[in-house]
């Protein structure tokens, strides 16, 4: 579970506006159509040149992922909900765009976890039937800003349930409103963390590009499993307001897409102080609305990047090979290899009793306080959530128990124990962990392999999970950005790039780089699409 189990981790409903509970268990068709479409693979500033020529406008690419999410979505379940109104949408965009009104994502179809709230038909639910029936009444800060941007937000995907909150068992992708979530490499294989269904949407190109959201791996280790490139960003970037809460001093928002060149457009369209987001004023100096002018193809030159081998290598020889291929890239573009540049408490980050602290007492009180004020009838606190999910076990609890949820519930730490753990993890973290390595060494980043291949699903006894680049950046709210970087008998692995606060500009510039380098990403494979669960 990625919030209270340790520091590794602490179908469709077309026109309708509400979700499928579709069981995990259902067979997967034994055929489906998923060949490779016209749009497939293109980018925002493709997409972009098409539109400005007269040779495309966003009803027809609404229109295109909307019949793909219909066609493959069966095999994968990453969608959880599509937006009744997104034609509506996309006809006004496009009434718009003939005034001359267009945005930096102008009639780009985008889709959201299903943590970011919407104000329109769309429900917002984390994944549970206890919020079934709840439609908020305004957008959730990120959506406003996607909206401004000109997005076409075409729908909500699927996660683990409460973000991974539900149980202490790792069951990444798996809702009881969303059913298990496939990786499109590999259908019988995790799609890895609780931002699961947006890495499958944007992978198997479902979507232009995706919002996830990430408390410790939730975005970087479901890129890497899907072959996706996503952005965590530091604590206080984006805002996240109307945003299920998860773990407050670890919880960002950021974007999901097939290339950093996507990812760095959307993050542009983010950024910014939120008036509901107490974190984000700090933000004030460092964001920046265009994030594609620090991409360049020869940016790897005369970096000097860390290699941190203490913990975050030898938990998986693929993983390993896929990275070792990778530093040969960097070094092969001009950067400046330091190996080994540990991070002096990696060892103490992945055992830190406060931070059981830290996500017990946060979680705790923030979910509260989100169910306590949102609207519509549903469980107002915790004790009520754990109480329906008993009331409703034959859907809610067929696959999992509720043991994290009961464990938070069960804790009680003082506001001076949870503060004292607070300090204690960002000190380790930051001026002891990622900053001091990065002075020392004077280092543009530090990386490592995000997480080994995809496990196999297992809903009895939980997926099997073994290791990841997440915790660092995690438990101080610093950025990090996975890049595809190797295949593993056809299992993706991805490439992280660590840095300190409000370094995502490096961390974009070097990633672009390595991507133009290295040519990983390629098209799902639908692998054991005759085979179901």
């Amino acid at each position: 579970m990625e919030r209270i189990r340790s520091t590794r981790r602490g179908v469709l409903a077309l026109g309708a506006g509400t979700a499928v509970s579709s069981w995990a268990g259902a067979a997967a068709p034994a055929r489906a159509d998923v060949g490779h479409g016209e749009f497939d693979e293109l980018g925002i500033t493709e997409l972009r040149r098409l539109m400005e020529g007269g040779r495309l406008d966003a009803q027809r690419l609404t229109r295109y992922y909307l019949e793909r999410i219909e066609r493959i979505d069966p095999l994968l379940h990453a969608v959880i909900e599509v937006n009744p109104d997104a034609m509506r949408e996309a006809r006004r965009l496009d009434r718009e765009r003939a005034q001359g009104r267009r945005g930096p994502l102008h009639g780009m179809p985008v889709l959201l976890k299903d943590l970011v709230e919407t104000g329109d038909r769309m429900h917002t639910t984390a994944g549970s039937l206890a919020l079934e029936g709840v439609q908020p009444s305004r957008d959730a800060t990120v959506a406003a800003r996607l909206r401004a941007a000109g997005a076409v937000i075409l729908g909500k995907t699927n996660l683990s349930e409460w973000a991974g909150g539900l149980s202490l068992t790792h069951h990444a992708g798996w809702s009881a409103r969303g059913g298990q979530t496939r990786n499109p490499y590999k259908l019988d294989r995790s799609p890895n963390e609780s931002s699961s269904g947006t890495g499958v949407a944007v992978a198997a190109n479902l979507c232009v590009a995706g919002i996830g959201t990430e408390t410790n791996g939730s975005i970087i280790d479901p890129s890497s499993a899907n072959c996706v490139v996503g952005v965590k960003p530091t604590v206080g970037l984006v805002g996240r307001g109307g945003v299920i809460p998860g773990v407050p001093s670890q919880d960002s928002v950021g974007p999901m897409a097939r290339t950093v060149r996507d990812a760095a457009i959307m993050l542009g369209t983010l950024v910014g102080v939120d008036a509901r987001d107490p974190a984000t004023p700090a933000s004030r100096g460092h964001f920046h609305r265009d994030y594609t002018r620090f991409l360049d193809a020869d940016g790897l030159r005369g970096a000097r990047i860390g290699v941190p081998r203490t913990v975050y290598f030898g938990y998986d020889h693929h993983a390993d090979e896929i990275a070792e291929r990778a530093i040969g890239v960097l070094r092969a573009a001009g950067a400046v290899i330091v190996d080994p540049a540990d991070i002096p408490t990696a060892e103490q980050l992945e055992d830190l009793p406060g931070s059981m602290v830290v996500q017990a007492y946060e979680f705790k009180r923030a979910l509260n306080t989100y169910l306590a004020g949102a609207g519509g009838e549903h469980p107002r606190d915790l004790a009520e959530l754990i109480a329906f999910n008993r009331a409703h076990a034959d859907r809610e609890l067929r696959y999992v128990r509720q043991d994290g949820l009961e464990a938070v519930e069960k804790l009680d730490f003082s506001e001076r124990e949870y503060r004292d753990a607070l300090a204690i993890n960002h000190r380790l973290s930051r001026a002891e962990g990622i900053d001091a390595v990065v002075r020392r060494h004077r280092l543009d980043a530090l990386v490592m392999p995000t997480t080994g291949p995809p496990a196999k699903i297992d809903l009895i006894r939980g997926d099997m999970y073994g290791g990841g680049a997440s915790t660092p950046a995690a438990l101080a709210g610093y950025p990090a950005v996975s890049v595809p970087a190797g295949f593993a008998f056809g299992l993706p692995v991805g490439l992280t790039f660590m840095g300190t606060a409000w370094s995502e500009p490096v961390l974009l510039r070097l990633a672009y780089a390595y991507e133009r380098a290295s040519g990983v990403r390629r098209v799902p494979t639908y692998r054991g699409a005759d085979v179901g669960f």
